[in-house]
């Protein structure tokens, strides 16, 4: 299935396909995701949601076919480059990935230190986005010393806090209870309704239930289906 061209996609993919080995996770990718588009990619587990996510910021390399973010056509890039392209994502992972050893402060800030960004605005940045995901009160605290919540509030403070272009989120709910899961799809609501474009991977039906957002059903690494409305 291809998805119509436009010249307000911010990401296109062409017949994008990813092989490990023989297995081949993801096949004929086609498909644009639109400036501030609201996207969610759904489909059974191994489906290639996550693949397709890493695809995105060269997590991994396609095998096939081409994919062009913002400009900036990934199949033809410099490694120098890299770092250019991912300042361009905010990333939600579905495991949270926080540096067990830092702060919630610090994991947070580290993202704009690695830009280069002076410290003064660091700090500030920091804990503008902290407070505005509840956290402040716990910037000093470990990882560790979080609930899942916790944890994926500052995952979420980690993302926005460089004012990406794009927001890709993997399965931000999947370990969450109902009230938590409620406030993190809020916060990417929230980062949406302020041009960001937001691409989240779930199986989380409820949470699709809930959304009049854009649908791409994978099956077994093929586009199955395109909707607005989850039960169309």
């Amino acid at each position: 299935m291809t998805e119509s061209l436009s010249n307000d996609a911010i990401i296109r993919m062409f017949h994008v396909q990813k092989r490990y080995g023989v297995k081949c996770a993801l096949q004929d990718i086609s498909l644009d995701i639109y400036k501030n588009d609201y996207l969610f990619i759904t489909g059974p587990s191994g489906a290639g949601k996550t693949t397709l996510l890493r695809l995105l910021y060269l997590g991994e390399t396609g095998s096939q076919g081409q994919i062009v973010v913002d400009g900036m056509n990934l199949s033809r890039m410099n490694k120098k480059r890299i770092p250019r392209l991912r300042r361009k994502f905010g990333i939600i992972f579905q495991d949270y990935k926080l540096i067990p050893a830092k702060t919630v402060y610090e994991n947070v800030a580290l993202v704009l230190e690695a830009s280069g960004c002076k410290q003064r605005l660091v700090l500030k940045k920091a804990n503008s986005v902290l407070r505005a995901v509840g956290m402040a009160d716990r910037m000093r605290a470990l990882p560790a010393s979080l609930s899942g919540g916790e944890q994926q509030r500052v995952a979420v403070a980690r993302a926005m806090v460089g004012d990406p272009k794009i927001i890709l989120a993997d399965e931000p709910t999947g370990s969450l209870d109902e009230a938590s899961s409620s406030v993190i799809i809020n916060f990417l609501d929230s980062l949406h309704s302020r041009g960001t474009t937001v691409i989240i991977a779930t199986h989380d039906k409820q949470l699709l239930r809930k959304s009049n957002a854009r649908v791409i059903q994978l099956r077994e690494g093929r586009i199955w289906k395109t909707h607005i409305n989850p039960d169309g």
